[in-house]
């Protein structure tokens, strides 16, 4: 069984999501501000963080929890834009991947120095909020 949930609890829940949905705003703004939506953000940021560098559009759309139809699109999309290209797979030449291009990179590498600083400087508040739970 576990321990009732307290005020002081909930106080602490109220305080964590306001801090989530601050940090999420701070990256809406920040993507806005390189050009980007959002989404197109949170899509580069997949791709880099893949161990391959690269997604397929299967795993792009699982990635950004999208169907795989809105997940090409939004690859389209970026591919216009000139940040992402689509590729052969080096291991399986039937598959094609979406991978970011150095435009794309570079676009990505600003945004994610902006987004770990505020990390970095909500860490203790993040943390401090998630002992007293």
């Amino acid at each position: 069984m576990t321990d009732p949930i307290s005020d002081a609890d909930f106080r602490t829940l109220a305080a964590f999501r306001r801090q989530l949905r601050g940090f999420l705003r701070f990256s809406e703004t920040a993507a806005a501000g390189q050009g980007l939506t959002p989404q197109q953000h949170q899509a580069l940021l997949a791709i880099r963080g893949s161990k391959a560098r690269a997604l397929s559009v299967g795993e792009l759309a699982d990635a950004l929890l999208l169907r795989p139809h809105s997940a090409s699109e939004l690859a389209s999309r970026l591919e216009t834009l000139g940040l992402v290209r689509r590729l052969d797979d080096a291991e399986d030449g039937r598959r094609r991947v979406i991978a970011a291009t150095e435009r794309g990179e570079t676009l990505l590498t600003a945004l994610s120095e902006t987004h770990r600083e505020e990390l970095r400087r909500l860490r203790p508040l993040l943390i401090g909020l998630l002992e007293d739970l």
